[in-house]
């Protein structure tokens, strides 16, 4: 779990300092994605936006012509804000292995973005505590901002009918009940190490049973609240250019820094809209990263035990950073993204299926449920319910050990995943018989997409930040 927590919080920090990047971008009057009048952009670019109609302080009018008819008849070009987060944000080479110059505005946000992290744990759990209070909470007071002005946009209620319209013919596929084992793993946070790491914090006497249900329920009732945020103003963009919400709908980094931010430029005083976004994106991102530091700062020192590094846990905690900062260092280049891709399709969904299994048969096999029932009965002053312990005896067990064949990552090295073949901000990657994959450039002329943007699905597993 330690490794795992390790892992993720190299590349986890590196989403953050992106986060860091959009929201000091955003500090302007126009955002910098909205048009394609900048010295980035290519002629394939084509943007919802009229440049001409620029007038100060209001909000660019939309093309005069049919958008519906721009967007197919436009199917080859690229949207504004895919060019900024493609050819300016990250300058995407051509090439996994070709990594090409250090972003060095990347770079600086990562040690912005570090420095912010040692800063809030340089007390452990005594600063980390009180910042929490303030990471965990104000994102609802965005999220409840961002969703009154979303549901008050005409087409707010056909995105939203998207979100909730469950697909049927997919209930049954393997590969969604993975997804969701993955998602409701990642932001739950099992099998990392973190719940144990701050549950040591506690009270013996704590009562975790409350706890764990009420942690359970605000996880899921945020994802679904958080949902109807996004497809609030979705459903608004694909109003506005007359087409499918699925169209403009995305997952992974191209919902948050390229879907979303080119939809936030459709709304009047759209850099505020912006700021608070991005603002939003951080402080979740930042109070996932505390739990994953303190819990290799934990490990470390409890695995020393001395009293020298019971005092100094300040110094490992920024010894921990910078290494944690220089390892993140080459997922900044031009060919970070499609390494840090790489390392989030196995460090965040298999490894914790795995883990996981591992735990419930150790405890309840290994260790003795009858054993595992008497310590809760002597922290809680009451046994499990009978419905947990069945849960975790034969049911918890039996589930995700299904789930790992759900999880399991293809047999083709990371590149040559089909979604990162046909990825936006990936290169072209196919099998190849020498090496197992072969990476072929990107062309702008070959991406096949809409002027927005949209080619991947509605899922939003991956946005995890």
């Amino acid at each position: 779990m330690m490794v795992v927590s390790t892992y993720i919080g190299i590349y986890y920090n590196v989403v953050i300092c992106i986060a860091f990047y959009y929201f000091f971008s955003s500090m302007t009057h126009v955002l910098p994605w909205a048009y394609c009048n900048n010295p980035w952009n290519t002629r394939d670019c084509a943007g919802v936006l009229d440049a001409s109609n620029l007038t100060n302080g209001s909000r660019p009018a939309a093309p005069s012509n049919n958008l519906s008819q721009l967007f197919n008849h436009t199917l080859q070009r690229t949207s504004p804000s895919e060019e900024y987060w493609r050819l300016y944000v990250l300058k995407l080479s051509d090439d996994i292995g070709n990594f090409g110059e250090v972003r060095l505005p990347l770079l600086g946000c990562l040690g912005v973005s570090w420095v912010v992290v040692f800063l809030c744990l340089i007390r452990g759990v005594k600063s980390s505590g009180k910042v929490v209070y303030f990471t965990a909470t104000f994102p609802y007071v965005v999220l409840t901002i961002l969703f009154v002005r979303g549901v008050t946009l005409e087409g707010a209620f056909t995105g939203i009918m998207y979100y909730v319209t469950p697909q049927w013919d997919k209930i049954l596929e393997a590969k969604v009940w993975g997804d969701a084992a993955s998602q409701i793993f990642y932001s739950l946070g099992c099998a990392w190490g973190g719940l144990i790491t701050m549950a040591s914090y506690n009270k013996f006497h704590n009562n975790c049973y409350r706890d764990s249900v009420i942690i359970s329920i605000t996880n899921c009732a945020t994802s679904v609240y958080a949902g109807f945020v996004i497809f609030s103003i979705l459903g608004f963009m694909a109003n506005h250019l007359g087409v499918d919400v699925s169209r403009v709908a995305d997952h992974g980094p191209g919902l948050a820094f390229v879907a979303y931010p080119e939809a936030l430029t459709l709304l009047p005083i759209s850099p505020l809209w912006s700021l608070l976004f991005f603002f939003m994106l951080i402080l979740l991102g930042l109070g996932t990263q505390f739990c994953l530091l303190e819990t290799l700062v934990t490990a470390i020192v409890d695995e020393v035990g001395n009293e020298w590094i019971l005092q100094k846990k300040t110094y490992v905690t920024l010894a921990v950073a910078v290494a944690g900062f220089l390892l993140g260092i080459p997922l900044t280049s031009q060919a970070g993204i499609y390494w840090l891709l790489l390392m989030d399709n196995y460090a965040a969904s298999f490894s914790l299926v795995v883990i996981s299994c591992i735990m419930c048969v150790s405890i309840m096999y290994i260790y003795g449920h009858r054993s595992y029932f008497q310590d809760i009965q002597m922290m809680l002053g009451f046994p499990p319910p009978l419905f947990f312990q069945i849960c975790w005896r034969f049911v918890s067990p039996a589930i995700i050990f299904r789930l790992k064949n759900a999880t399991k990552p293809s047999r083709d090295w990371g590149p040559a995943l089909l979604e990162h073949r046909t990825g936006r901000y990936a290169p072209t990657i196919a099998p190849s018989p020498e090496d197992g994959f072969e990476v072929q450039p990107l062309h702008p002329d070959k991406a096949q997409i809409p002027i927005v943007g949209s080619n991947g699905s509605s899922r939003l597993q991956d946005s995890r930040i």
